[in-house]
């Protein structure tokens, strides 16, 4: 039975259509997308591991060796159910530095561009043989079913199709890193058709051949047919070879490091497939040994390899043939699209652009596109190339040998990525160059017919379809020996160092804590902007910033140190690392250090162990548990505390210090001491800067509220602590100073009273007696000049009685006595209010009284005895002011202080008396104009409300006449106007 070309063609034009499918409606976002971050999806993509070896390699390597062929299944089944010690670490260091290929992985590790290059260059010659293997098995079953078609047209053919599938969905997205959700569904489309397929026709053989179990044993146990049974006779060496290769496979293979760490959804994925692999795996394989005596039983005439296609023909089913050239074709597209993609992302980082980074380049995102493209084609291209050339004329299973042996030379460097910290770059190159090396002369060379150094140089053993395995055995020998070798003679540089820390098992980097060039999310894009241009920096930064959830506006150097680091991988995963750390360490560089050195950057260790706080155990456990116990002891202090490194970051902010600033702790750890508000950086970083260790009662003015502190400082230093730093308690002493304050003013209003009353009963009644027997007299006389004396008698004594009035009411004044009843105040609508009854009076003199307070001004206090701060202020101003005179009254904000100024254009104030006139009893008007205790009422008042109050004679420097009466006030912050936030201070 036998298939026309253009059938086929249809039939492979139509599935692969049916892939392009799911990938673009998935891409579209429809129902299919919600199907991607599954773990069966993740799962299932992960079985393009078996490519053609499923459908045909596998049977045909059964039919010569029996069960040797699940060594190939059972490798990396052991690597999957290892996972957590050896997936895991590396899934974690490739999310983290964004590493999307072993080469990146490499390069990032051991520092080496030189690595990348290296390790990209033995995959692309190790994959070539495993893409000719998928071409050979592509063309071969077309062949088979449409033997008048020329093989070569078939596999020409078939890599343009998949090239342009490639080139649709592989290389669409802008980043290196995207996630490519509609390939992986596709795939695991893929994986299912393979499964499927199998199944069926191992169905098909046994109730359709064998009749059931019993004929299958039946004929299994007939001896005259020694044929039947599949060959036992597994050779160890090839057996061995092949579980070791498998196990390696999960590591070194392009196309399973793709899909296994860089289309990863979530650690949750990979646990799920670490048991999941392996059991679509065995289900693969189980229906082999029936195909095999299937098509035994049927004496197929088509190659071992390819008996599923020849039963399927041979029971005359065309759906079923149809069904196993699909599944082939599944297998082997879903390979080579994979494959060439990691590899094309390899070349492009690990080649193309240490040769030519992009500067010129307007949309760097367009030419990385269009060059990937390129690339994926220039792959195929060779791939075709090489099949037409060498591998057409080699078997599926020496194919996959001599690729597996190519990339089995990685295993040792991926080892000791996790592993081994002391392995270096120099180890990796000499051990790699002497693996590829031996390879190459005695397994690629030999079967590619045209070199056989072994059998030049006549040694006893040569390379072949039965011994093989001792060149994979050798070569992977010599490999790790020198990687060995070379690494413990030759020290690692500090660079490496750090890496190998950061990608070891459980190991904990520890980062200085240095301060970059570069003070702003702003200067980022500024440094980026020449080698990126200055679009592709500003998306790269503003990318980063949102997968930090920093403001766009990022100034804190540790949030700044992070936004370094999440740079560096960004770019890694679109230039490769080596090129995005160069970029990053010239551009983004660190200040030199002061002082020979910078302490940990404590608040990324502080991160980091959080991270691994349930992977902790034993002692680490119990030490983490002792950080964790004395750390929420500071952060639970009733005392105000903040610790602050040598260069002024800000290392610890407590709770109780967050709720007396307002200012949380995430705002400001990290940052500098300039990052607070105004007012707490002057504090901190004068007391700080200080040599004193102690400052007691120093008054802070906080929302229109006086606060009085006392500062505590202790040095952190010594030897156990060489960062240096220091640690400041802050006491708010506040109610302490207020109760004293209160108790002052008690003890002073009780001698004022006894002052007042004794002042009243001593001087009052007598006074009121005069007064009486004045009125009296003005009763008793119509002598005008009798009358007039008795006038001045009253007159006087009304002004000893009023000089008494305001002596009492001076008494009732005193310092924060009403403090508990203050409530925000209105300066404009104060200054208003006093202008309104002053100019009830009749003696105005055509005095002009601009109130320039600004209407949003405001401080807490008691606004009548404000009204009467500004009524005998302006009263004053307007005594002292020439008739027809301007008084002005002007206000504004000051940092957190309302400033008011009461302006006359009178004489002024003599500069010997302006010390004085505060004082009760001193006056500079006439003996009938005044008693001396308006500004001490007005001084007391003010300081009541926590202000003072100074006077400037002249005001018009110019004229030399006027007074100015300056007010210095805390203003009200309404709750609701939080300071701004100090990662938005400009």
């Amino acid at each position: 039975m036998s298939f026309s070309a253009p059938g086929l063609l249809l039939a492979s034009l139509l599935y692969l259509s049916l892939l392009f499918g799911i990938a673009w409606a998935t891409e579209r976002g429809t129902l299919l997308r919600r199907w991607v971050r599954h773990p069966l999806t993740y799962t299932l993509s992960l079985g393009v591991y078996a490519g053609i070896w499923a459908v045909y390699g596998a049977i045909g390597f059964a039919a010569k060796s029996g069960f040797g062929y699940l060594a190939y299944y059972v490798g990396i089944s052991g690597a999957f159910l290892l996972a957590p010690v050896l997936l895991n670490p590396i899934l974690r260091i490739s999310r983290a530095y964004q590493l999307t290929s072993l080469a990146d992985l490499f390069a990032y590790r051991y520092r080496s561009q030189w690595a990348g290059t290296l390790v990209t260059l033995c995959s692309a010659a190790a994959i070539m043989a495993l893409l000719s293997m998928q071409i050979q098995a592509v063309s071969a079953s077309a062949s088979i079913l449409a033997p008048d078609t020329s093989p070569t047209f078939i596999s020409t053919l078939f890599c343009l199709i998949v090239v342009l599938f490639a080139v649709l969905f592989g290389a669409r997205r802008h980043q290196a890193s995207g996630h490519h959700q509609g390939l992986v569904l596709a795939i695991a489309f893929d994986s299912l058709v393979k499964l499927a397929a199998l199944l069926v026709l191992g169905g098909v053989i046994l109730f359709g051949v064998f009749k059931g179990n019993a004929g299958l044993e039946n004929w299994l146990a007939d001896t005259s047919r020694p044929e039947s049974p599949m060959a036992m006779n597994v050779n160890d060496g090839t057996w061995r070879a092949l579980l070791l290769m498998s196990f390696a496979a999960a590591l070194v293979l392009p196309h399973m490091y793709h899909m296994t760490f860089s289309e990863n959804p979530s650690p949750r994925a990979l646990g799920k497939a670490s048991w999941g692999l392996p059991l679509y795996l065995f289900l693969l394989g189980l229906p082999v040994p029936l195909i095999v005596w299937g098509g035994q039983a049927l004496e197929v005439a088509a190659p071992p390899a390819f008996f599923s296609i020849g039963i399927a023909q041979a029971l005359d089913s065309p759906m079923l043939t149809l069904m196993m050239y699909i599944a082939g074709l599944s297998a082997a597209s879903g390979l080579m699209i994979v494959s060439t993609l990691a590899l094309a992302g390899m070349v492009l980082n690990h080649v193309v652009l240490p040769l030519k980074t992009p500067k010129d380049q307007g949309d760097i995102y367009h030419w990385l596109q269009w060059v990937k493209r390129l690339l994926i084609a220039a792959i195929l291209i060779t791939a075709l190339l090489f099949h037409e050339i060498v591998g057409q004329r080699l078997d599926l299973s020496i194919l996959g040998a001599i690729s597996l042996t190519g990339t089995l030379q990685l295993l040792p460097g991926v080892l000791g990525v996790i592993y081994w910290p002391e392995g270096n770059r120099r180890g990796l190159i000499a051990g790699l160059v002497t693996g590829l090396s031996i390879w190459a002369f005695t397994l690629v060379l030999p079967f590619s017919y045209t070199f056989d150094l072994l059998s030049l140089i006549g040694m006893p053993v040569t390379a072949g379809y039965d011994n093989w395995h001792v060149v994979t055995f050798t070569s992977l020998a010599a490999n790790v020996a020198m990687f060995s070798v070379v690494s413990i003679l030759s020290p690692a540089t500090p660079e490496e160092a750090s890496a190998a820390q950061a990608c070891s098992m459980g190991a904990l980097s520890r980062p200085q804590r240095r301060e970059l060039f570069a003070s702003s999310s702003a200067d980022f894009i500024h440094h980026l902007a020449e080698p990126l241009g200055i679009n592709v920096a500003r998306r790269e930064v503003q990318q980063a910033l949102a997968q930090l959830n920093l403001p766009p506006s990022e100034f804190r150097p540790y949030q700044l140190r992070r936004l370094r680091d999440q740079i560096e991988a960004n770019l890694s995963g679109l230039l490769g690392p080596s090129i995005a750390r160069d970029m990053v360490k010239r551009h983004l560089g660190f200040k030199p250090m002061a002082h020979g050195g910078t302490g940990q950057d404590i608040r990324y260790v502080e991160r980091a162990l959080g991270d691994y706080q349930n992977q902790l155990t034993g002692l680490a456990g119990e030490l983490d548990n002792l950080r964790r116990h004395y750390r929420q002891t500071l952060q639970n202090l009733p005392i105000p505390a903040c610790s602050i490194g040598d260069d002024g970051e800000i290392l610890m902010w407590n709770h109780t210090m967050e709720a007396l600033t307002g200012i949380s702790a995430d705002e400001v750890v990290g940052a500098k001491l300039l990052a607070l508000p105004e007012h707490w950086h002057a504090l901190l970083d004068d007391f700080n800067k200080g040599n004193d260790p102690h400052r007691y009662k120093h008054r802070l003015d906080l929302r229109g509220k006086p606060h009085w502190l006392n500062l505590h400082k202790a040095a952190l230093n010594g030897p156990e602590h060489p960062e240096g730093g220091s640690i400041i308690l802050v006491e708010d002493q506040t109610e302490t100073r207020l109760l004293e304050d209160e108790l002052m003013h008690s003890e002073r209003l009780a001698s004022v009273g006894r002052l007042a009353a004794g002042v009243a009963h001593e001087i009052g009644n007598p006074v009121t007696g005069i007064s009486s027997l004045a009125q009296n007299l003005k009763l008793e006389t119509d002598n005008p000049e009798i009358l007039d004396t008795a006038n001045q008698i009253q007159q006087q004594t009304r002004r000893i009685s009023t000089i008494l009035q305001s002596l009492m009411n001076f008494s009732r004044t005193g310092n924060h006595a009403h403090a508990t009843r203050y409530e925000p105040v209105d300066l404009h609508r104060c200054v208003e209010e006093s202008i309104n009854l002053l100019s009830l009076g009749d003696n105005s003199n055509g005095i002009q009284y601009e109130n320039g307070c600004p209407q949003d001004l405001q401080i807490l206090g008691d606004e009548q005895r404000l009204v009467q701060v500004f009524v005998n202020l302006l009263a004053n101003a307007r005594d002292a002011s020439p008739e027809n005179g301007r008084i002005q009254v002007t206000g504004k904000r000051d940092s957190y202080s309302a400033i008011i100024e009461v302006i006359d254009e009178g004489t002024g104030i003599p500069s010997d008396q302006q010390d004085h006139v505060f004082e009760p009893f001193f006056t500079t008007k006439a003996s009938n104009k005044g008693t001396g205790l308006g500004l001490s009422l007005v001084y007391s008042i003010v300081e009541e409300h926590y202000g003072n109050i100074q006077v400037e004679s002249p005001a018009h420097p110019t004229s030399g006449k006027g007074t100015c009466m300056r007010l210095r006030l805390p203003a009200y912050e309404p709750d609701t106007d939080a300071d701004s936030r100090p990662n938005e201070r400009s």
